[in-house]
């Protein structure tokens, strides 16, 4: 349904995600991946979606060369813990330490997407708030050297063995912790096909 819609554009997602490859599969969609480099720096006193936000038209900011039909999809994910921001681990230290902080406690997750064309950008977002269980530090270790979870905002992916016997509750889109909120991605591309 969606991909006759969108026959006559060229839907470009910029992300090296696997699992945002996963979703646009999934959605039965046609596109192509190009993924350029930008220096993710923001500004510290933005909050929760206004980094990702501000983040996803960074990644969009690259891509100085679209043509009519055009629509470039690009995203950012964080987590959010007693105001301030969590993002990918750079070892394995500071993974443990990442997960020991969102043990037996609630977090948020927001993800932001940003559609740009020629002559038009939207961004949306969505915010889930997860609970994770107390975790004791073989299941943190066990976790970490299994999984080398350092590619993934907070140190964890919702949809591995963490997920499974960490998190108590979801309040909010479970696919939005995973990276991208689909039924948004789905509902603006529609908007933006009748365009």
């Amino acid at each position: 349904m969606l991909k006759e819609k969108l026959k006559n554009h060229n839907l470009i997602l910029a992300s090296g995600s696997p699992r945002r490859h996963y979703f646009f599969k999934e959605l039965d969609l046609d596109f192509t991946i190009d993924v350029r480099p930008v220096n993710e720096v923001y500004d510290p006193n933005l909050k929760e979606a206004e980094i990702t936000d501000y983040l996803s038209k960074l990644k969009a900011s690259v891509f100085n060369d679209l043509k009519e039909n055009d629509i470039l999809v690009t995203s950012d994910t964080i987590v959010w813990k007693d105001g301030k921001p969590i993002e990918k681990a750079r070892d394995e230290a500071h993974a443990k330490a990442m997960l020991r902080d969102l043990s037996g406690a609630m977090h948020e997750v927001f993800t932001s997407v940003c559609f740009t064309g020629k002559d038009f950008q939207k961004v949306v977002n969505d915010r889930t708030k997860v609970w994770f269980k107390e975790l004791t530090e073989e299941e943190i270790h066990y976790y970490i050297t299994t999984h080398k979870p350092y590619d993934k905002a907070g140190s964890y992916g919702v949809q591995e063995w963490l997920g499974y016997i960490g998190i108590e509750k979801l309040e909010g889109s479970y696919f939005n912790v995973m990276g991208l909120p689909t039924r948004l991605v789905y509902k603006t591309l529609l908007e933006l096909s009748s365009n």
